[in-house]
């Protein structure tokens, strides 16, 4: 077999093993190259290089070897022409929104978003002169009813959405012209949807959670057609939201077992939501693999996976507390993706810097629990989230 690997036909969960393997030679461990610089054999090379898109032996801020490893693995699993990475989630939605906007741009954007790009949208973006018209995700013809031709420059999705798992009709995204569409899809990963087979021109994540997978890496991700990406990397490099080689290692090395792992995890979440569904403490739970859910017929038609994350109401923001204090297995962290299962307060910690109104808004309450399940045994997280519930005497 080569170093591309299989034919692209074969399933996610092989090209995850098989894919970004190009500047390892015949190591099966991804290589690490550490230098931020390459010498170059003269004036005419060094200027080849500087002017050349993403040349990997130039500088690291242009782009590095295994950082490119890891994007071309992104785009395999993608099924994507490209992919760019960042420094962040951040990094891409902030690095790709000025790539494409500018003063007087319009972007379209669904209020269920999280916490950090909408108060980048009404912050930087605002203060720009980007305008955004929020609209609600789960009303059918919303995005497109909101772009204004010629001046919408953006069309912003994040499905399933954070926290309460809100899902953007991909197909519906993918048919809008004129703006480009993004779709976040940093909930599903790769193995759980591809925004692209739909239509949508790109494809973000924040590679930190479940696509890196152990908590020891930082990074983000955009996949899509390679001449819109080499628009945005040029800007960029600008930015200056560059990945680290290190992070970039890390991330291939979740890569490669993210097939496992998610499997693992959707299980046990969606074992997890039906026991807290029919408990008495629980007010509500929101997980697309459940039938009551609202979109669990638009689950069923777009994901291949329901997901790792899913979020639950109990009483008031002091059930909350009780329930995160009593917890032992499961840890309180605001992160997900990882091999540990993690719960948040969405309202005094991933959206903390909402005021009440966008947090009634994103549907944020003071009772609402967000959680992220891990490679636990699934019994033992059921018992920890029982016993978590229980009132005390």
């Amino acid at each position: 077999m080569s170093n591309d690997g299989p034919s692209p036909d074969v399933a996610p969960e092989t090209l995850a093993i098989t894919a970004g393997r190009e500047a390892s030679g015949s190591s099966l461990a991804p290589a690490l190259w550490a230098s931020s610089t390459w010498e170059s054999e003269g004036l005419e090379d060094a200027h080849r290089r500087a002017t050349s898109v993403r040349h990997g032996d130039f500088y690291s801020r242009y782009s590095n070897p295994t950082v490119r490893s890891f994007e071309q693995a992104m785009a395999k699993l993608e099924g994507a022409e490209e992919s760019l990475a960042f420094a962040s989630g951040m990094g891409a939605v902030a690095s790709t929104v000025f790539a494409l906007c500018s003063t007087g741009s319009h972007i379209v954007a669904q209020r269920q978003l999280y916490a950090g790009t909408l108060a980048f949208l009404q912050g930087p973006c605002r203060r720009m002169g980007i305008d955004t018209t929020f609209v609600d995700v789960a009303t059918p013809g919303a995005f497109a009813a909101a772009v204004e031709p010629g001046r919408t420059m953006l069309v912003l999705a994040e499905s399933p959405s954070n926290p309460r798992l809100e899902l953007a009709d991909l197909d519906e995204l993918g048919s809008i012209r004129g703006p480009f569409t993004v779709v976040d899809s940093t909930f599903s990963t790769p193995l759980g949807q591809q925004p692209l087979a739909h239509g949508v021109d790109i494809a973000l994540h924040s590679a930190t959670k479940g696509i890196a997978g152990h908590n020891d890496a930082t990074l983000g991700v955009i996949s899509g057609e390679a001449d819109l990406l080499a628009e945005i990397w040029a800007y960029s490099v600008l930015h200056g939201a560059t990945p680290s080689p290190f992070d970039a290692l890390n991330a291939l090395r979740g890569i490669r077992t993210l097939g496992v792992r998610t499997r693992q995890q959707n299980e046990s979440a969606r074992s997890i939501a039906i026991t807290l569904a029919d408990h008495p403490e629980v007010r509500a739970v929101h997980y697309p693999g459940l039938s009551e859910h609202p979109q669990h017929g638009l689950a069923t038609k777009q994901l291949r996976q329901y997901g790792t994350v899913l979020s639950f109401e109990v009483a008031d923001r002091d059930t909350a507390a009780a329930f995160l204090s009593r917890l032992c297995t499961a840890r309180v962290a605001t992160s997900l993706g990882g091999p540990e299962t993690l719960v948040c307060h969405p309202a005094t910690s991933t959206h903390a810097s909402l005021t009440p109104a966008e947090q009634v808004a994103t549907g944020v309450t003071d009772g609402l629990l967000r959680v992220s399940v891990g490679l636990e045994d699934c019994a033992d997280l059921i018992a920890d989230f029982e016993h978590a519930l229980e009132t005390p005497a």
